[in-house]
């Protein structure tokens, strides 16, 4: 298994609307090759942005490589810029393969 993890620092007072942008936004994950789970993780509140995680289950981490050269990958990601103005900087990227698992 491979989870993958985009880290978000939301400016303070936009964090219904990041919400919102992912309530309502196509990520084109079902049917992908690999692909087990999404969750929307909130973080601490800090002086200036609220931290926020996208979390990603894939069966390994090559499916995860495939399905970010998809077109279904282009596809979720291509109206990303429309929401500059919720972020402080860029998402930061984490990538961990799972080496103990509770149900092993």
């Amino acid at each position: 298994m491979y989870i993958a993890m985009n880290r978000f620092k939301i400016v303070k007072g936009k964090e219904e609307a990041f919400e919102e942008v992912w309530r309502t936004r196509d990520r084109h994950l079902e049917g992908v090759p690999g692909y087990r789970d999404f969750k929307l993780l909130r973080g601490p509140e800090r002086e200036d942005h609220t931290l926020y995680a996208s979390h990603t289950l894939w069966e390994s981490e090559q499916r995860f490589t495939e399905w970010t050269k998809s077109e279904a990958f282009r596809l979720a990601h291509r109206n990303a810029g429309d929401n500059r103005p919720l972020y402080l900087g860029h998402p930061e990227f984490e990538g961990f393969t799972v080496v103990l698992n509770s149900s092993d």
